[in-house]
């Protein structure tokens, strides 16, 4: 266990995900990293492939830059072709050292290929492979199937392996095989950790009784900002994340496209990109909404700077954990708009009318409408408006990072010292 500085920690922890791809999972778990290695923690990310946009990290032993210091090496992007990075190589030595962030590659290089079947087994052989030499003293799996080969490549090592759910579970685990498969490894697992009580339901009894909700931090980039007052923001709509058909941006310009011409001087601006992105501007223009009342930025960085003195932000998903977008949204003192969806993820941040508003889920058009009439609720009821902004500002206090930084500490001290 660290001491209160953390400097004297020699503790190691592994973490585990697909690769550090700019989505909502890997954004925490990068967050996370960088919180252990400053408190004193020796950390290690294991990633299957090196994809094409990656988070970077201040503290990570790696470059796509050729670099004396680091060694090149073949890896593969998520689409299966051949990459090069540029790696720190650890020494035995530096088995309890502090020096940085290394990061480790698992995926099966060409040449190490067979069968289906065989692949399966050398995929899990070559993770347990990894694990065992790291031998860490704890192991952290991010999302669906990488939780289920953690716990299995992990078995006989003695090792803790803490899995967590990042979505719906009925989501990450919707294939047969997958979900009974998680059935089956998750009892084995030290930890389960959640982000919302929804999503612990889910499970069974011995899966349910390991969960732990530990709900996503606001980024320091959001949480230090002031918060513009609310009759000082632009009359503008916003949404940010992935343009597909579980984000569902769809839903808000249908509800925008009902309202636009009650409101001229609104405008809808989405903030993301994705597999829809062409069929979401094919309808608004069918709606009638022409390029300057919905504007689609497409990915953009500094997304903080971009959204901080807007108006009203909207979440229309279908299936959600807990929304890093939302959460941000409401701590810059956004009037914020959410789905009801499963698996409550909104429902826990939102109170209904106080700093947020909530809609119910349904069909498409019942949707559609309940937002229009939400987003016609708070441009009219420009006290209501304010009061919601003013309330919003107040999840700087529960989802900190500090405040949820500690509880993954603890969590994990715990582990560490009950093995």
């Amino acid at each position: 266990m660290c001491d209160s500085t953390g400097k004297s920690c020699n503790k190691h922890i592994a973490m585990y995900i697909g690769s550090l791809n700019k989505g909502g999972a890997e954004r925490v778990m990068c967050n996370l990293a960088e919180f252990f290695y400053s408190r004193g923690y020796k950390v290690t990310m294991i990633t299957t492939y090196l994809a094409d946009d990656e988070y970077e990290m201040p503290h990570g032993n790696w470059s796509l830059e050729e670099s004396a210091e680091l060694t090149k090496t073949a890896v593969l992007n998520p689409d299966d072709n051949l990459k090069y990075i540029y790696l720190r190589k650890e020494n035995r030595d530096d088995a309890a050292s502090n020096s940085g962030i290394n990061r480790v590659f698992t995926a099966l290089m060409p040449d190490e290929r067979g069968g289906r079947l065989v692949n399966f087994y050398r995929r899990v052989s070559k993770l347990k492979k990894t694990f065992k030499a790291l031998n860490p003293d704890i192991i952290l799996s991010f999302l669906g199937k990488n939780n289920v080969m953690a716990i299995n490549a992990a078995r006989g090592l003695g090792i803790p392996v803490v899995v967590s759910v990042r979505s719906n579970p009925s989501r990450e685990y919707a294939s047969r095989g997958l979900n009974m498969s998680m059935n089956r490894l998750f009892p084995k697992a030290a930890g389960v950790v959640v982000q919302t009580t929804g999503a612990a339901e889910y499970f069974k009894d011995s899966i349910r009784k390991k969960c732990r909700i530990l709900p996503n931090s606001i980024h320091p980039d959001f949480i230090n900002r002031e918060v513009i007052p609310f009759e000082n923001r632009e009359k503008t709509i916003v949404s940010v994340g992935r343009l597909d058909d579980n984000k569902n941006q769809i839903l808000l310009i249908k509800a925008f496209a009902k309202i636009a011409d009650s409101f001229k001087d609104y405008r809808l601006i989405i903030y993301g990109d994705g597999p829809s992105r062409e069929k979401f501007e094919k309808q608004a223009k069918a709606l009638g909404l022409g390029s300057d009342r919905a504007v689609f930025m497409g990915n953009v960085s500094g997304v903080a700077d971009k959204i901080q003195n807007q108006e009203i932000f909207v979440l229309t998903s279908r299936q959600e954990g807990m929304p890093n977008a939302l959460i941000e949204a409401m701590s810059l003192g956004l009037v914020c708009i959410s789905t009801d969806c499963p698996c409550g993820g909104p429902g826990d941040l939102i109170d209904d009318n106080v700093n947020g508003l909530l809609v119910p889920m349904g069909g498409d058009e019942e949707m559609a409408e309940s937002l229009a009439k939400a987003l016609s609720k708070v441009i009219r009821n420009r006290e209501l408006a304010s009061d919601i902004s003013r309330e919003a500002v107040k999840v700087r206090e529960s989802y900190s990072p500090e405040k949820i930084n500690q509880m993954w500490e603890n969590y994990f001290n715990d582990i560490i010292t009950d093995n």
